[in-house]
């Protein structure tokens, strides 16, 4: 069988930085060097894991969309407060600049 490099292999990129179970990440390089393991099997676990990682967002994405009152007041509130933040932020520029209104 040929051998395969993970080296530059995007797949395992992505299970090097979301696979949480490193043992296995390694036992499937080995066996993919080897060239006992192809690239179907791996992009599976790939695609489970991130299906996983995203579940919790696509549920509360879901959540969101059947109260979009809610949704309206979510926003209104983090605009208040970028609002808030940025004044702040502005106001500590002009009077360590010595510009403008503090």
């Amino acid at each position: 069988m040929p051998s395969h490099q993970t080296s530059g292999n995007v797949v395992f990129s992505y299970l090097d930085a979301f696979d949480p179970d490193r043992a296995e990440v390694e036992r499937l390089k080995e066996r993919y060097k080897a060239g006992g393991l192809g690239d179907g099997v791996i992009k599976r676990r790939l695609e489970e894991l991130l299906q996983e990682l995203i579940r919790p967002i696509r549920e509360r994405r879901s959540q969101l969309s059947k109260d979009p009152g809610l949704v309206r007041e979510i926003i209104a509130k983090g605009t208040r407060i970028g609002r808030e933040r940025t004044d702040e932020t502005r106001n500590m520029v002009f009077t360590a600049l010595r510009i403008g209104p503090p």
